[in-house]
């Protein structure tokens, strides 16, 4: 499969790397925090199974991530800044007609981006329940402990599977904390903007985010779907790209 690499401007002029695969039917691919497009999408064959299915896929690096810029400016993270980028992306592009889906912060960005008004056809949210968008406070406050702590944390710890990652993939952990502040709950009753047909896929081992299906239940139009893993190992699945593309294509 063939990747090729732009960049586009974000919010407030951030040089935000796009990555592209196939041809078709556009669909926009968030990843989760602290990884990479390359990371949760390509790497696994989730991308490739999507392309197969006649998608061409759309997969930013998040602002702070991958390739994208990770500007040390306070003025450069507003609140819900994730969100303005995809909205700039999506303007970028030119798109009208599209699916979007995202993983773990990647989800909560799709959320937040529907409920200020982006409208795609079918939305994704893998790695996400309820409490990951209405209690995220709890998981900015173990994330922001992970930076304060990075590099004493010890095996054994809850926190040490992120330090690793975040030290894996040599995330800048100042632009890192100024992101993390940037993110605010979401009230329930706002979840009745995401009016699509949505569908919340979630590891069987994977509560990191909380409940996924309190997470479609409150959603007006959900499914729920269950593929093997935890928060870290369910990307690695091919079951992922399979329920992906079969949501996406009935």
């Amino acid at each position: 499969m063939d990747v090729t690499t732009e960049y586009y401007e974000g919010f407030g002029g951030a040089r935000l790397a796009l990555h592209r695969a196939g041809s078709g039917r556009p669909l926009v691919l968030l990843h989760g925090l602290f990884s990479s497009a390359h990371v949760n999408w390509v790497k696994f064959g989730t991308a490739a199974q999507l392309v197969a299915a006649g998608f061409e896929c759309l997969m930013p690096d998040l602002r702070v991530h991958g390739d994208s810029a990770a500007p040390h400016d306070p003025a450069a993270y507003p609140p819900d800044v994730l969100a303005r980028d995809l909205e700039a992306l999506v303007a970028h592009l030119g798109l009208d007609d599209f699916d979007l889906a995202g993983f773990s912060l990647g989800s909560r960005t799709s959320a937040r981006a529907v409920i200020a008004g982006l409208r795609p056809r079918k939305l994704i949210l893998a790695g996400m329940g309820l409490e990951g968008l209405a209690g995220w406070a709890r998981r900015q406050d173990f994330f922001l402990d992970v930076i304060d702590r990075f590099g004493t944390i010890r095996p054994g710890d809850p926190a040490y599977v992120s330090q690793q990652f975040l030290k894996t993939m040599q995330v800048d952990r100042a632009a890192a904390r100024l992101l993390l502040q940037t993110m605010e709950d979401t009230d329930p009753a706002q979840l009745s903007a995401i009016s699509m047909p949505t569908l919340v896929l979630c590891g069987d081992k994977d509560n990191d985010n909380g409940n996924a299906d309190r997470l479609a239940e409150a959603l007006p139009h959900a499914v729920r779907a269950t593929i093997p893993g935890t928060h870290m190992s369910s990307v690695t699945m091919p079951e992922m790209g399979r329920e992906m593309v079969s949501f996406l294509t009935t």
